[in-house]
């Protein structure tokens, strides 16, 4: 499934392609988050025209809505949605223990409320398998417990052990033909619970690895050193994803520690409050600076939105609450964000991504508006 084609000299950075039922995936590379079966205020042509590879499905939210029933009718999730390139569906787990009113841990799974109407559900890797495989996704995620990043050491620990289980249950579900499965990777920043979960998943052999517990919510360097912990128990001829992020800075560093596969809501939600994202960091389209400002969002971007229109015009779309202007703000960082993994592929390909990531570590300026957005994105994963 997975082809290493090349493993960067002077970081752990990688070049690789990704074989799924529904075409080949070029790596590292960016997901965007299709939650409701729709990437927000993009449709699938756009999609195309900037590069999207494959796209990010949710199984918690489209089991609640439409329903399996109105998704099997249709002949799956790439049918239902008209995308024809690939797409991964996560497991619902970090949905049910982050948006569920009330839930109860049980042996096989979790009681929950839901966040819509209250009815009492349940889902278990025999549940989330089954959904993942009538909606017929690409890549599988298996069903496991992700706890707060603060969570007590007692806690962590039974997380652990929860998604190892978890993970065997759901490797031996029914899938949909061609679905590959990957294993998720928790145990906060603990070194010793990261490699247990890490070693337990890979004698499982799934198809992939994704570590997960990160992006929500801990401060940055915590999230790096448990992307750290985990890596180096992850065998090289399997794909690496690092779940629900992030900056594009981020995303460039964890590449460097050798992760190939990204997804996160950030491109379009901040999108929608009018901030847009370039090489150099993000900034807010709203303000008065560029009230006559007639250049556009980024010098040279290639996008739609980059070629069309203004600044100017698209602060006074933002302002006047024109559905366009969010639209636009929303193509330009969803292609800025896959704009940077052609590039780092590309510096891969060429032996000088160490170069690349330097200078763009070095030229992004951080948000504090961005980062305050990450911590908030739970809902549309």
């Amino acid at each position: 499934m997975f082809k290493l084609l090349k493993t960067d000299s002077a970081t752990k950075a990688r070049l690789g392609q990704l074989t799924t039922a529904h075409g080949v995936v070029e790596t590292p590379v960016f997901m965007p988050v299709g939650t409701q079966a729709s990437v927000k205020a993009l449709d699938p042509r756009e999609l195309n025209e900037m590069g999207t590879q494959i796209i990010l499905g949710n199984t918690y939210h489209l089991n609640l809505r439409p329903g399996l029933d109105v998704i099997r009718a249709a002949g799956g999730l790439h049918r239902f949605m008209n995308w024809d390139k690939p797409i991964l569906t996560d497991s619902g787990g970090f949905q049910v223990f982050s948006l569920a009113k009330i839930r109860k841990v049980k042996e096989h799974g979790v009681e929950f409320r839901s966040h819509l109407d209250g009815s009492l559900l349940f889902i278990g890797p025999k549940e989330s398998m089954e959904i993942q495989r009538v909606l017929g996704s690409d890549i599988a995620m298996v069903f496991d417990e992700c706890p707060p990043h603060d969570a007590p050491a007692k806690e962590q620990r039974l997380a652990v052990e929860r998604t190892i289980r978890w993970a065997r249950e759901c490797r031996e579900q029914p899938r949909a033909e061609g679905q590959k499965v990957f294993g998720i990777v928790q145990g906060g920043s603990d070194a010793a619970l990261r490699e247990q979960c890490a070693k337990a998943l890979v004698e499982m052999e799934f198809d992939g690895y994704a570590i997960g517990g990160v992006s929500v919510g801990e401060p940055e360097p915590e999230m790096m050193r448990a992307i750290e912990l985990a890596e180096p128990h992850l065998p090289a001829h399997k794909a690496r994803y690092a779940m629900g992020l992030g900056t594009p800075a981020q995303m460039v560093e964890l590449i460097a520690r050798g992760v190939d596969m990204f997804d996160c809501v950030l491109p379009t939600r901040i999108a929608r409050t009018g901030t847009a994202v370039t090489h150099t960091g993000a900034f807010a389209l709203k303000g008065a600076a560029y009230k006559t400002d007639f250049g556009p969002i980024e010098d040279g971007c290639e996008c739609y939105a980059c070629r069309t229109f203004s600044r100017a015009y698209l602060r006074h779309l933002l302002r006047a609450n024109e559905i366009l202007g969010l639209r636009m703000v929303s193509v330009h960082n969803s292609h800025l964000y896959l704009k940077v993994m052609t590039e780092v592929r590309a510096a891969l390909a060429a032996g000088t991504f160490a170069d690349y990531h330097r200078h763009f570590i070095a030229s992004y300026k951080p948000s504090q508006k961005i980062l305050a957005a990450r911590k908030a994105a739970s809902d549309e994963r």
